[in-house]
């Protein structure tokens, strides 16, 4: 999966503050999410992470 910094992704279940969508602050072998909701930062496993993925919304810098 292409997955950047800066990249909004959609998840399938929602975050106990009620928000799907994550801000992806860094990739590697973990992948390190702030909620757009609450602002709470997690850090889940690559594997985890791209299981529980929706969709990917595009960050302003890729969308052409």
């Amino acid at each position: 999966m292409d997955i950047r910094p800066g990249d909004v992704l959609e998840m399938k279940k929602e975050h106990p503050c009620g928000a799907r969508r994550w801000e992806v602050l860094r990739v590697g072998m973990d992948f390190r999410l702030r909620c757009v909701g609450c602002g709470r930062e997690v850090m889940l496993p690559r594997k985890k992470a791209e299981k529980a993925l929706k969709k990917i919304i595009l960050s302003a810098d890729r969308a052409e």
